[in-house]
């Protein structure tokens, strides 16, 4: 989590319940005014999906026959 992400929960949690519902729906707006198809990464996302096809660029991996999956 980064320092932002931080600072806004600090803050929403300054305010009374009914005021950080207001703020809650305040933030949903905004996402979904940046990115309505939830089809963009964040830069936490991209980086782990970076790392993951790395990962399997380079065969390490785990295989299903691997995993018991019992």
């Amino acid at each position: 989590m980064n320092a932002i992400t931080k600072e806004a929960i600090n803050l929403m949690e300054i305010l009374p319940e009914s005021e950080q519902n207001i703020a809650l729906a305040f933030i949903k707006k905004l996402v979904l005014a940046w990115d309505p198809d939830f089809t963009k990464l964040t830069l936490t996302e991209k980086r782990e999906l970076e790392d993951a096809d790395a990962e399997i660029r380079k065969g390490e991996t785990v295989s299903h026959e691997e995993i018991d999956w019992e």
